[in-house]
């Protein structure tokens, strides 16, 4: 039987630190730190909640980053 696998672990980052950052700039410094899913939204998208490892979420207003959280 095989086993189960073990799904990798998030980067150590702060996602707060990303607000501000021009969004190419975020989610180029994203991917250099590890996620390996990086997800672009415009405010008030409609999205399901469920949660993804190694996946991090943008929100982004006039190319800038507004909001930032993990899954």
């Amino acid at each position: 039987m095989a086993s189960i696998p073990t799904p990798s672990g998030q980067p150590a980052d702060a996602p707060e630190a990303y607000v501000g950052l021009d969004e190419t700039e975020a989610e180029r410094l994203a991917r250099d730190r590890g996620w390996t899913e990086v997800r672009s939204l415009p405010p008030g998208t409609v999205i399901t909640l469920e949660f993804v490892a190694g996946r991090i979420n943008f929100e982004v207003t006039d190319q800038t980053v507004t909001r930032c959280w993990v899954g």
